[in-house]
């Protein structure tokens, strides 16, 4: 592609034409994941920030035009938006080595007897990083499908998969270290 031809691009991205868009993102879509995959090291995450790059791109439209360099453009927003979706996870995986660390002080021996799994379960997603906790409640309580969820939370598949699969293990975990085998058992009935 020219640098003319781009800037013309460009020019007709800014205006709303979504085939110019399409065109822009079908010339850069490759190259950039595989950039954001060699600063994430996965492909999953790098899928993800590409299309949240291109959306935002799409979402400000209006201020492409006055785009000098989009190639360079491009990949200092993605390289940014990948370190701080990297900041994020570590921030999440902090969260939970914490949560795995200080469960059995976090529940007092009386806050759930041993008939009332319900309630230790309860704690158990409540102590779940945001995300994660959204995607469990979405698929376990309102029964979304992984397209679904990942439509209303804008996130890819796998990404969702991801949070769901984190999600359980922390809940096993959590009441694992509880000890209460009815809260096991009703956590498989809800997982099948």
């Amino acid at each position: 592609m020219t640098l003319s031809n781009e800037k013309e691009l460009l020019s007709e991205v800014s205006r709303g034409n979504e085939h110019a868009f399409s065109a822009l993102f079908s010339a850069y879509n490759r190259p950039l994941g595989i950039h954001i995959f060699r600063i994430t090291e996965s492909a999953e995450l790098a899928e993800e920030v590409v299309q949240d790059v291109f959306m935002k791109i799409w979402l400000n439209r209006e201020a492409l035009a006055s785009v000098e360099n989009f190639k360079a453009y491009l990949f200092v927003i993605s390289k940014n938006h990948a370190l701080n979706c990297l900041r994020k996870l570590a921030k999440e995986r902090i969260n939970q080595i914490s949560l795995e660390d200080n469960v059995v002080e976090l529940i007092p021996e009386e806050a759930a007897p041993a008939n009332d799994y319900y309630q230790l379960l309860d704690m158990a997603i409540d102590h779940l990083p945001p995300q994660q906790q959204k995607v469990y409640l979405l698929s376990r309580h309102n029964r979304l499908k992984y397209d679904e969820i990942a439509a209303q939370m804008g996130l890819s598949r796998e990404t969702v998969k991801k949070y769901l699969q984190g999600a359980t293990h922390s809940i096993t975990l959590f009441v694992q270290r509880y000890g209460n085998i009815s809260a096991l058992i009703a956590l498989a009935c809800l997982l099948f």
